[in-house]
């Protein structure tokens, strides 16, 4: 068959059970049996199908697979993988072992409850061998179910563990090629993936931090987390429940004396906030914001290579980071508002509040009005970072922007001296009264150099 042809969700399924190399078990906790159930009932289930499992009892899950975790999260599911492997190899490794490559799938998920008062979201997973007797590979997954309802998000999970095992035994030729296999049918519309670790020989080529990148570029995640320190998890798990600072910008100079600039913005931001907040209240999360979206319209999108070599020089900086798949500011609000109901912050350059307002946002029926309310809906504000006036008039020239002045103390220029003319300019001015933008001043270091 040519590698070029595309299975539906069946097909793929028929594929594995005729095929007879692979054997495996089936663990699926939260959303039913939907993985297991493709392999049931397109016929030939005993070539692939080993055991299913669906331990939906706490107590249950707890003594098959340990107590002490979340039982949606990676703890649980890593468990999952650990028991289920070993029992398949300690039950078939003998008499099955030297001629099927084993596999173990689990899942745990969080699907939309009855009250459709919860995040659904889950964690996926899959140990595999490439060959009969050979080391184990692993992938895990972070999705996040977007189908209105309990049934859709169960026959969705279905389909992308079918995915994922047809993938791992047959699409295993590029990054791409995989990705693409797994997110066939399901995902971008049903199904975002925000986070994705590959361990073993099967993947020892492949670089995890691009991975995580085309997972944006490939439309899989709205945005993907790549820490300054310890290891990458989901979006959720850095933003949940916490007031969060965005620091967005290009970020295109990587030399250590803009690594400085960009690290006082983001820690101005972080303590203006906790100023706001107060003393007694934890320090807010902090992080940079890049996109891989062209970041002017008409622009190419950056490259991959070019975006981690950005991303780098902010983790070097100590920063933590966030890249996200749209450039417009109101749609990092929207991401960031699924885990947090805590103040959310924008620290900016004036430069970048200008571009905001010069935006013709022809993409929205309401045009700039529409991208206002969607970025202030829910307890967001600016934080607007001064800028010198030799470097804002400068910028204006090279963006061709006009109808902006400004005042300016010892060289500096602050969002209170901004001004354009009306109507816009009303706008601007309510913006500033009503500390939807809240002016910062010039940090005293920079005031002692000037």
């Amino acid at each position: 068959m040519p590698s070029t042809e595309k299975l539906d969700t069946h097909h793929k399924a028929l594929t594995l059970n005729l095929g007879a190399s692979a054997f495996g078990s089936f663990a699926e906790i939260g959303a039913g049996q939907e993985v297991a159930r493709w392999f049931l009932v397109v016929g030939g289930a005993s070539g692939t199908v080993a055991k299913t499992i669906s331990a939906y009892d706490k107590e249950v899950s707890d003594d098959l697979y340990g107590s002490g975790s979340r039982y949606v999260s990676r703890q649980r599911l890593e468990a999952m993988l650990d028991h289920e492997w070993s029992q398949l190899l300690t039950q078939l490794g003998k008499t099955r072992g030297p001629q099927t490559r084993f596999f173990s799938f689990v899942d745990t998920v969080s699907a939309r409850n009855f009250a459709g008062t919860n995040e659904p979201h889950g964690w996926v997973g899959l140990r595999f061998q490439l060959h009969p007797g050979g080391p184990p590979n692993d992938v895990l997954l972070h999705i996040n179910l977007l189908d209105p309802s309990n049934l859709l998000q169960q026959e969705a999970i279905g389909i992308l563990g079918v995915n994922l095992i047809y993938a791992a035994f047959h699409e295993l030729q590029t990054k791409e090629s995989f990705l693409e296999g797994l997110a066939q049918d399901v995902v971008k519309e049903r199904i975002e993936i925000d986070y994705v670790d590959l361990r073993g020989p099967a993947f020892e080529s492949w670089d995890r931090r691009t991975l995580l990148a085309h997972l944006v570029y490939a439309g899989l995640a709205e945005a993907v987390f790549f820490p300054s320190k310890g290891p990458s998890v989901p979006p959720t798990e850095t933003l949940y429940k916490k007031a969060v600072v965005l620091a967005p910008g290009t970020f295109s100079h990587v030399d250590a004396t803009h690594a400085q600039v960009h690290a006082r913005l983001l820690a101005s931001g972080i303590q203006e906030l906790q100023k706001e907040l107060g003393e007694t209240k934890s320090v807010p999360a902090g992080f940079f914001c890049l996109t891989a979206a062209s970041f002017m319209p008409n622009e190419p999108a950056p490259e991959i290579s070019d975006l981690l070599r950005r991303i780098d020089a902010l983790l070097a900086s100590g920063g933590d980071v966030l890249l996200f798949r749209q450039r417009e500011l109101y749609n990092m609000t929207a991401l960031v508002n699924r885990y947090t109901k805590a103040p959310v912050r924008f620290v900016v350059g004036l430069s970048l509040i200008i571009r905001a307002f010069e935006d013709l946002y022809g993409n929205l029926e309401g045009r700039l009005l529409e991208a206002l309310g969607r970025l202030f809906a829910q307890n967001v504000r600016f934080y607007a970072y001064p800028l010198t006036a030799t470097d804002l008039r400068d910028w204006l020239k090279s963006v061709s922007t006009a109808g902006w002045e400004w005042s300016e103390t010892n060289g500096w220029v602050s969002a209170s001296q901004l001004r354009h003319a009306p109507p816009l300019g009303h706008l601007f001015a309510y913006l500033l009264a009503s500390n939807f933008i809240v002016p910062m001043q010039v940090p005293a270091a920079l005031r002692a150099d000037a």
